[in-house]
């Protein structure tokens, strides 16, 4: 369309009063937005189109003081200026603002381009704003929609002629006049293509009528979920905003810990250093339970409120910056109350913290210079009795652990499991229990030596290993339901052809170990007697216990594995059985399938491979082809028929 010539454009005739043009704009007010609204360009939609010419005719009020364009129009006249059209007279205030509600739509009608800045008019309008419903003038007849679509192939001139014409009563040079004042560039074109006078009556039509609407809703599925989005959008922005303005770099109060996304009440208190649970040293002689939660507070650094702050904070919040562990089976989140303190201070080259929250034990561990990384250790101790709460862990440096010993713990030991012979050197702790550091038990590689703690104190003697772990796992034998703690010479001579079976459950979580003897047999051609054994290793969460049953040849120095199980009940005191069987070669070359069941088991068969045999009792002996694969049965004293370990 034709755009209005803001270069050539006219002067502006003197403002009037601006009480005077506010009095013309409410008495014309309905004459002044059917102006605007039939300039407008139909493209912009009838609701936009309604708003629009509400707001030209509202914003055509001229700005300056009360009495400002009489006082303009009288210095003007005073000075010897002749007067000009639109000076202010009995319609020069009609005249003012409807030349600029003609000015302001003409300018709506330009096309937005990136070459110029937008006008105010050709933006939507701040006011009148309508939210949830759409305004339209009421529907008129055919004429009326026949006279809307002819106005919508004209420019914005050519509309700005007819509306001048046909609804302001303005002959043609008068119409020729205010086009010129509007700024348009080419008048008389204008007029030229305003079309026939003959319809101008219809221009008075409610069909064009701005201030008679019709009300309809907005698109009320396309509100939900935009109002759904706004509300998510302010959500996250809200939360990005939070972020943001948290302080960042160094270690902080917090240490290592992440930003706190979310605080309460509840959580607050559990990362209150002033709030930890502290055990007097002597509680432990006088509960009803002994375990974890009577071990009192001990170390060098159990009142550095920092350090015991930053524990609380990265236990909550592992930052980037942690290396964090868990045992099978342990959740590793926050806790859910003050947890207690077990031990705060320095160990070797970081300074650790342990912490008890009656499901899990967890190590915080720092450097003792520098503020690198950290680490965060879970393990699930719950449950735990004097039995299996006698040590915890505190460091591993250079293959070398040091335990930190429970408080009734009176004497110290370590013994190698492959000597069970010698007698345990004796170690003496410091005086908050801490160990020096002895050898941990080599993972992988050759199984020289494997050390075990023997823990005095309660009346007993105890051994623990070393499995991975934040806890050490203790070491029984005996028929299930019937676990000891290791002491005569035979069980030790058992361990020591066990021991180096143990990587095998390193790191699962392993609670306790037991070994027990549930057969001898003696070997076909006066060979010697052999030993099975059951070795169960359960866990702290209660699943995934491992069982193996080992054949020990006499003079084989270790127990080879004959069967293996995980989640089995077998071997324990649900399910205190068990049955395997491995093929073995005599001195004289003969191979056989030898098998051992535990007591309950009546008779036991094989069969597959070639080989076919049966024997009453728990122990069978039949010859078989070199790499024989059978098939081993058990039947037990009630009846029932009962398989292998697997």
């Amino acid at each position: 369309m034709t755009a209005p010539d803001t270069a050539t454009r006219p002067p502006s005739p003197v403002p009037p009063d601006v009480e005077l043009a506010e009095a013309a704009i409410v008495e014309h007010y309905p004459r002044l937005v059917r102006l605007a609204y039939l300039v407008l360009p139909p493209s912009l939609g009838r609701n936009r189109r309604v708003l629009t010419a509400h707001s030209l005719a509202q914003r055509a009020l001229p700005r300056g003081r009360r009495g400002a364009g009489a006082q303009a129009a009288a210095a003007a006249v005073q000075g010897g200026v002749p007067g000009q059209r639109g000076t202010p007279g009995a319609d020069s205030g009609y005249a003012y603002v409807r030349l600029r509600v003609l000015r302001a739509a003409l300018e709506a009608g330009v096309p937005l381009t990136f070459r110029a800045l937008p006008r105010r008019a050709q933006l939507p309008p701040l006011l009148p704003q309508v939210w949830g419903l759409r305004l339209f003038p009421r529907s008129g007849g055919a004429e009326e929609l026949a006279l809307d679509q002819w106005l919508a192939t004209l420019d914005g001139p050519g509309r700005a002629a007819c509306v001048l014409r046909a609804l302001e009563r303005l002959p043609e040079p008068e119409v020729l006049r205010v086009l010129t004042e509007a700024g348009v560039a080419n008048p008389a074109a204008a007029v030229a293509e305003s079309g026939d006078p003959a319809n101008d009556a219809l221009f008075a039509s409610p069909e064009f009528d701005p201030c008679a609407l019709q009300a309809r809703p907005t698109d009320l599925l396309r509100r939900r979920r935009f109002a759904r989005a706004s509300l998510a959008a302010a959500a996250a922005l809200a939360v990005c905003g939070a972020l943001l303005a948290l302080p960042g770099g160094g270690w902080g109060a917090d240490g290592a810990a992440a930003p706190p996304y979310a605080l309460n009440a509840a959580a607050q208190q559990a990362l209150d250093p002033g709030k930890l649970v502290r055990v007097a040293p002597t509680a432990w002689r006088t509960s009803s339970r002994t375990g974890f939660s009577t071990w009192p507070a001990r170390g060098d650094r159990t009142d550095d409120a920092e350090l015991l702050r930053r524990a609380l904070a990265v236990w909550a919040r592992p930052g980037s910056a942690v290396v964090a562990s868990a045992t099978p089976g342990t959740p590793p989140g926050p806790p859910m109350g003050p947890p207690q303190l077990l031990f705060a201070g320095t160990v070797d080259q970081a300074v650790v913290v342990l912490l008890y929250d009656g499901l899990r034990v967890v190590r915080y561990a720092e450097p003792r210079t520098g503020t690198s990384v950290a680490a965060l250790d879970f393990a699930r101790t719950d449950a735990a009795s004097a039995e299996s709460a006698t040590a915890l862990v505190l460091s591993r440096v250079d293959g070398n652990v040091r335990y930190l010993t429970a408080p009734w713990v009176t004497g110290v030991g370590l013994r190698d499991l492959l000597k069970p012979g010698e007698a345990p050197a004796a170690l003496k702790p410091g005086r908050d229990g801490v160990t020096p550091p002895v050898a941990s038990p080599a993972p992988t590689g050759n199984c020289t030596g494997w050390n075990a703690l023997a823990l005095t104190g309660g009346g007993a003697t105890r051994l623990v290993t070393d499995l991975g772990e934040l806890t050490p796992a203790r070491l029984t034998s005996g028929a299930p339901g019937a676990e000891r703690d290791v002491a005569e010479a035979a069980e030790l001579g058992d361990w020591s052809r066990i021991a180096c079976l143990l990587p095998s459950v390193r790191s699962h979580g392993v609670r306790s170990v037991n070994a027990w003897t549930y057969a001898k047999q003696p070997l076909p051609e006066g060979d010697g007697t052999a030993t099975w054994l059951c070795t169960r290793a359960e866990t702290w969460a209660g699943t995934e216990d491992r069982v193996q049953a080992q054949f020990l040849a006499p003079g084989a120095p270790l127990a080879a594995q004959a069967a293996k199980a995980e989640g089995s009940p077998a071997c324990g005191a649900r399910e205190p059985r068990v049955l395997a069987g491995v093929l073995w070669k005599s001195k004289a070359g003969q191979w056989y399938v030898l098998a051992a069941g535990s007591a309950q088991f009546a008779s036991l068969s094989v069969s597959g491979g070639g080989v076919n045999g049966s024997a009453n009792g728990n122990r069978l002996a039949v010859k078989a082809p070199a790499g024989a694969q059978v098939e081993l049965a058990g039947r037990l004293t009630d009846g029932t028929r009962a398989g292998v370990l697997r």
